[in-house]
């Protein structure tokens, strides 16, 4: 991240987004702030997957990444190993596909081929990669496991290769100061909050400041209270919108075999949504779809709304009870009145997802 030296190859804008993992990177030194957010973006993984084992590799030279993906290979044996990049504070990758690492002495910065770094990493694995330009490295991942002339059967390596980047090989991250310098990485690992953000920001009839979202009340583990009801609520939207778009077998690929995987993808989904309006287009292996517009959507930002103006009222009276959406008893609803209609020939509905949540 080089916290406080700008990429020499990117002309920030004035004020610019700063957030990485909600946290302020300039309110402290900036190897305090280093450590805090690595710790922290732990945490936001651990919360998606908490008995995955987790590593940090902050600002590293090419023999830590290198010592690091080896080890993590070697103790996860035959299990898929996830790598997260973050390179906000280094130059765009290069059409060689290669990131930018630091020499031993932080006075350069050093290349490093992804290349290399999936040899250390093997397979099967998930790549997490936000930066500006992300679109490049996935396709140089993914030619050069097709291409190598190695033993391995490569159509069986690039089937358990999983990448998830934040943008398309033309284009910069969003500086917008309202939103977060990590944004991707925010709809990936805290997909409520950033998705109470963008609405508030989007709305000019909500009167809540973006400060006081997080005191909507409960966990987002426990269902019954209003931001576990989102949080539950969001999962069976995205599970929707997936199953709706994609091919079965991919599907259960992605959604249904492996909970921090499955949980990632549904996020993507908000990613796409969120990242394309703000001239962003996150690409992945395999190719998903852009959903940005599915129906499904419009549903969800009701339920965002109910719980936004109830906040409202919550922020001028502490004893206000917030009242649970309806949403799964209207997709149940909607359900029964396809049974009752439905043809044989016609299609599955989409609420079937819902539910069976």
């Amino acid at each position: 991240m080089n916290i406080g030296v700008d990429p020499p190859d990117i002309v920030k804008t004035s004020p610019c987004a700063k957030l990485e993992c909600w946290i302020d990177p300039f309110k402290h030194p900036a190897q305090r702030s280093l450590d805090s957010i690595g710790r922290q973006l732990q945490t936001q993984y651990e919360r998606l997957q908490s008995r995955a084992r987790y590593r940090l590799a902050l600002d590293p030279t090419v023999e830590d990444a290198k010592k690091l993906c080896v080890q993590l290979r070697k103790s996860a044996k035959d299990e898929r190993v996830l790598l997260h990049y973050n390179g906000h504070g280094v130059p765009r990758p290069t059409i060689n596909g290669e990131i930018w690492v630091f020499n031993k002495n932080y006075t350069q910065y050093i290349p490093l081929s992804v290349l290399e770094v999936q040899q250390w990493l093997g397979t099967p694995s998930i790549y997490v990669l936000d930066c500006s330009n992300a679109g490049v490295l996935l396709k140089s991942i993914t030619q050069g496991i097709t291409s190598t002339p190695t033993q391995d059967r490569s159509s069986t390596r690039i089937k358990e290769v999983i990448l998830l980047c934040a943008c398309g090989p033309t284009d910069l991250l969003p500086m917008s100061p309202d939103l977060p310098a990590d944004l991707f990485t925010s709809c990936l690992t805290t997909p409520i909050a950033i998705a109470l953000r963008w609405a508030c920001l989007r709305s000019s009839l909500l009167n809540v400041k973006l400060d006081d979202i997080d005191k909507i009340p409960g966990r987002l583990a426990e269902r019954k209270t209003p931001i576990g009801d989102l949080n539950w609520i969001f999962t069976a939207v995205t599970d929707t919108i997936a199953w709706n778009v994609l091919p079965r077998d991919l599907f259960q690929k992605l959604f249904r075999q492996d909970l921090l995987l499955a949980a990632l993808m549904r996020n993507f989904l908000l990613a796409q949504r969120i990242m394309h309006s703000c001239n962003c287009t996150p690409m992945s292996f395999p190719v998903l779809p852009m959903v940005h517009q599915h129906p499904m959507w419009q549903m969800w930002d009701l339920v965002v709304e109910l719980y936004l103006r109830q906040l409202e009222i919550f922020l001028g009276d502490a004893s206000y009870i917030f009242k649970p959406s309806t949403f799964f008893a209207d997709q149940l609803t909607a359900f029964e009145v396809w049974l009752d209609s439905a043809k044989p020939e016609d299609a599955v509905p989409e609420q079937l997802p819902i539910v069976l949540q």
